[in-house]
């Protein structure tokens, strides 16, 4: 399996993470402030650079030599966030820095992100943050994919509910954004986040295939409609299209749909995400191959002289 690479397909991101991880902050600093107040791009890249595990430090020493830089401050806030998600950080600690980050760039969704990032369950208080983050960014991404997770563990303990919170927010996010927005996919996402939820409590097999709940009428509605949404407005832009791309094309296969399936691992290319292909708890690399093995057929090795073939790219969200 290859190394992960966050990044996906933004070059420019690559190339200041991997100046970021020798030590080199100027590429990141300056292509944040190319960024600007392009939300969703800018939320992806600095959780991107902040998972350098210097990011902290390198972010601080910024912020020392340029006291009130906002960038500085969101950095050094979502640096805190993936510390204290893996262990090496309090989660106290990386509320204040998000906090701070907060005051420092007041319009800017990203440090809200970051609280949201740290939230475990869909309570009020997840809510409240994540309409912080919507009145910066009324259809901020990430965050409706972290909110919809959330809230898919409302309740799991309990077992199926067609009914359930998760698919009434997801339909009505979808519903109330632009014709050509990526959110439309949200269905989707609630879909395979709600899988989760119940079959790591047992309530559905570990195989997502043999699930009926990819199966069952809503799941029919909203993967046709996902689907169709797909081919009309598909964007190449947007900065997580590949996280969309993947939610999507698990659910085709799950489904029963391996032509439908393969149209959408063509576009994928070699960018793995681990959301969904891990759940619930499998090896999101051979959970991929196999898929996509089972809908394209087997690939063919590379003719000698022509270099290696195709290498999937593990992706962290």
């Amino acid at each position: 399996m290859t190394p992960a690479d966050p990044t996906l397909d933004d070059t420019e991101l690559a190339r200041a993470r991997a100046a970021l991880a020798q030590g080199r902050l100027q590429p990141a600093r300056s292509l944040l402030a190319r960024t600007g107040d392009d939300w969703d791009r800018r939320g992806h890249r600095i959780t991107v650079l902040a998972l350098d595990p210097y990011a902290a430090a390198r972010a601080h020493a910024w912020l020392l030599a340029e006291p009130g830089r906002a960038d500085a401050a969101v950095l050094l806030a979502l640096a805190h966030v993936r510390r204290a998600l893996r262990g090496k950080d309090t989660p106290a600690t990386a509320r204040a820095s998000c906090r701070a980050a907060a005051e420092a760039a007041p319009a800017d969704p990203t440090p809200w992100l970051g609280l949201l990032m740290l939230e475990r369950e869909g309570t009020a208080d997840a809510v409240r943050i994540f309409e912080e983050v919507r009145a910066r960014h009324r259809d901020h991404h990430h965050a409706h994919h972290l909110m919809i997770a959330l809230l898919a563990e409302r309740r799991a303990d309990a077992g199926p509910d067609q009914r359930h919170e998760v698919y009434d927010f997801a339909s009505w996010a979808a519903e109330r954004a632009p014709a050509d927005s990526p959110l439309a996919i949200l269905p989707i996402v609630a879909h395979a986040e709600r899988y989760r939820a119940l079959a790591v409590r047992g309530h559905a097999p570990a195989d997502p295939t043999t699930a009926g709940h990819w199966r069952d009428h809503r799941a029919a509605d909203v993967m046709q409609a996902a689907f169709d949404w797909w081919l009309e407005w598909e964007h190449d832009g947007h900065p997580r299209r590949l996280v969309d791309l993947n939610f999507l094309a698990h659910a085709k296969f799950c489904e029963g749909r391996p032509a439908e399936a393969a149209a959408l691992f063509h576009r994928i290319g070699d960018h793995v995400t681990p959301a969904p292909w891990s759940y619930p708890d499998r090896d999101p690399y051979a959970a991929f191959r196999a898929a996509r093995t089972a809908a394209l057929g087997p690939e063919r090795p590379p003719a000698e002289g022509h270099g290696p073939g195709r290498r999937e790219v593990m992706t962290e969200f």
